[in-house]
């Protein structure tokens, strides 16, 4: 899986760094003063390194925790981001992260307890909020789980916060050390789900609808709170039956008990983002579909994406109540 590690020179002996290269000793190791001598050039072919990317072992040294957009959240007035990992193991096709960033290697900060004393001062410093965290902003979640052990370090510290709650979010199986502990009450699991038939055009490399739906069961049962992120929307003339039939299946297998909330998006990606997509992909048919831009984002026209919006939600409210529901509307 991985066969290049790109090792910063001041944590080489840092016991997660060590960690991870006993875990591949075949891999080839290449020390570098700073990560961003790897990632960030710009004589790089993203398209060429996602098909074999290297992993990047890195510090952070600030800005752990970060405000999340306008529009982000699932009921609270605080939100944050952090992002342990860079760039992602899928190879979704409207994914953001291949607009933003020059490489397609993973970047692995490595550096956890930093990231947790951040989050802490956050919670800290607003004792009577409840502050919501996401982790899959810049990556997914668990999807990198057995190099990284996110959840194995992150689930335990979030116990310890009482005004903290954590969104894992995710498209991957990888649900071993979920399993393999008692859940806590104050974590989601948020699985994002396409209809099968546009996840095989545009999320290359992610595991069917299906394997998710499994994934899914497997934690709901064993006791852990469920998300459903049903974002980007994708326009095809068939849309409305592609949703009604995924809603249909998604929520045989969920236990609303253990619901926690559900999110809507559609499609849309800042100008600059899309442009370098699309000249990397020219012949995709995704973004040959009817986008304008508006305010710095490309997204659909009004008319489709209010469609897409008001259908989705209203057959949505038939399977949930309303205060589960968090549509995002940019």
């Amino acid at each position: 899986m991985i066969d290049t590690i790109y090792i910063e020179d001041a944590i080489a002996q840092h016991p997660r760094v060590l960690d991870i290269l006993a875990r591949f000793p075949k891999a080839r190791r290449i020390s570098c003063e700073r990560y961003t001598q790897v990632f960030n050039p710009k004589a790089q072919n993203f398209r060429l390194q996602k098909q074999n990317p290297a992993l990047i072992l890195a510090e952070k040294y600030q800005h752990f925790a970060l405000p999340a957009p306008a529009g982000y959240g699932i009921g609270a007035a605080r939100n944050y981001y952090f992002s342990h990992v860079l760039n992602c193991l899928y190879d979704c096709r409207y994914c953001f992260l291949q607009g933003m960033y020059q490489s397609a290697h993973y970047v692995l900060f490595v550096n956890y307890e930093d990231f947790q004393a951040d989050i802490q001062q956050l919670c800290l410093a607003s004792p009577n909020e409840t502050l919501h965290f996401f982790s899959g902003y810049d990556g997914d979640s668990l999807a990198l789980e057995p190099v990284t052990a996110f959840a194995e370090h992150f689930l335990p510290f979030f116990e310890t916060l009482p005004n903290a709650f954590l969104e894992l979010r995710t498209k991957s199986t990888q649900v071993r050390t979920l399993l393999n502990r008692p859940p806590i009450a104050n974590c989601v699991v948020a699985f994002s789900l396409s209809p099968d038939d546009i996840a095989r055009k545009v999320e290359d490399k992610a595991p069917s609808l299906q394997r998710r739906l499994d994934a899914l069961v497997k934690v709901q049962t064993h006791g852990w709170q469920i998300g459903l992120r049903f974002d980007p929307l994708i326009y095809q003339t068939d849309y409305k039956e592609q949703y009604q039939q995924l809603f249909a299946q998604v929520f045989a297998k969920i236990d609303l008990a253990q619901l926690h909330s559900v999110s809507l998006g559609t499609f849309r990606l800042p100008d600059a983002f899309f442009k370098k997509i699309h000249k990397l992909y020219p012949e995709e048919k995704l973004f040959a579909g009817d986008f304008v831009s508006q305010q710095g984002m490309m997204s659909y026209r009004d008319s489709i994406e209010q469609d897409m919006m008001n259908y989705c939600s209203e057959l949505l409210l038939t399977h949930i109540p309303a205060s589960k529901f968090f549509p995002c509307r940019l």
